[in-house]
C-alpha cells in the first residue's frame, strides 16, 4: 500500500483529496496543525467507512513538529510515497505592492513557500526509500508571471504583493528541485486546482472542491513516464491543462 502525506489536510480541498486517495487504496496522514481537529475530521471519516486514514500533527511553520510527523510516518511506515504540499494562508486583504507590510508577506511567505521547502527537505530522506515518490506542491493560478502580465486574463486585476509572490517563488523552487532530482524516479509538479469556492477565500470560485481533488489526484498518482518539473492549472482549458510559468 502506497502511503500519502498531505499538509493543511483537515478541511476543503486538501480533506477531499485525502478522501479521493484513499478511496484509491492509499494510507493517507491527514496532516494538521491541530492534532484534535485532525482526529476529529478522521473519526467521521472513519464512520463513513475511509479506514486506511490517520490524523497527523504538522504545523509547517515548525521545524520541530515537521521532525516530529517524519519521525511518526518513519516508524509506521518506512517511507513515504507521496508529499503533497498542500497547507498555505492566503494573508490579509488587501495586498497592495505599496502598503501591504514586510511582516504580513513574510507570514505568507513563511507558510506558503519556506513551510514548503521545510516539509520537502525533511521528508525527503523518506521519499528516497520508495520506487516511484511523487511531490504535488499545490499552487495557484496567481502565482503564474506570464498570465499576470496579460492584461486580458480574466483574473488579470486580482494582485496580491503576498500570497501570489509566494506561490511564484513555489512554482520556481518546484523548477529547481524537479531539476535536482531529474535523475531518479521522482515526479515533482506544482498543481493549480483552480479557482474553487472553499473557507479559504469565503466560498468564491466556481470550481468545486471535488473538481479540484480530482485534478491533484490526476497529477500526482502519474506512472514512471510522467512528466516532471511541470505547471497544471484546473483553470487551464484544454486536455492536459499546463499552465505557462
Amino acid at each position: 500500500m502506497k502511503t500519502v502525506l498531505i499538509t493543511g489536510a483537515n478541511r476543503s480541498i486538501g480533506l477531499e483529496t485525502a478522501k479521493q486517495l484513499s478511496a484509491k487504496g492509499l494510507f493517507v496522514y491527514l496532516g494538521s496543525r491541530d492534532l484534535e481537529k485532525g482526529q476529529a475530521v478522521v473519526k467521521e471519516l472513519n464512520e463513513k467507512g475511509f479506514q486506511n486514514i490517520k490524523a497527523v500533527e504538522i504545523d509547517v511553520t515548525n521545524p520541530d513538529s515537521i521532525a516530529a510527523a517524519k519521525n511518526v510516518v518513519e516508524s509506521e511506515q518506512g517511507k513515504l510515497d507521496i508529499l503533497i504540499n498542500n497547507a498555505g494562508i492566503l494573508g490579509t486583504n488587501p495586498q497592495t505592492a505599496s502598503e501591504t507590510s514586510i511582516r504580513d508577506i513574510q507570514n505568507v511567505f513563511d507558510t506558503n513557500f519556506f513551510g514548503v521547502i521545510s516539509v520537502t527537505q525533511t521528508f525527503l530522506e523518506l521519499l528516497k526509500k520508495s520506487d516511484s515518490p511523487r511531490i504535488s506542491n499545490i499552487t495557484s493560478g496567481l502565482g503564474s508571471l506570464t498570465l499576470h502580465s496579460d492584461p486580458n486574463w480574466k483574473y488579470y486585476n486580482v494582485k496580491t504583493a503576498g500570497y501570489g509572490t509566494s506561490k511564484a517563488a513555489l512554482n520556481a523552487y518546484t523548477i529547481v528541485l524537479a531539476y535536482e532530482l531529474k535523475d531518479l524516479p521522482f515526479k515533482v509538479n506544482v498543481i493549480d486546482p483552480g479557482y474553487t469556492a472553499t473557507d479559504f477565500n469565503h466560498h468564491n470560485g466556481p470550481g468545486s472542491v471535488e473538481s479540484a481533488a480530482s485534478f491533484i489526484v490526476k497529477h500526482t498518482l502519474t506512472d514512471k513516464d510522467g512528466p516532471t518539473g511541470k505547471f497544471f492549472s484546473n483553470d487551464i482549458e484544454d486536455e492536459i491543462g499546463i499552465s505557462p510559468w
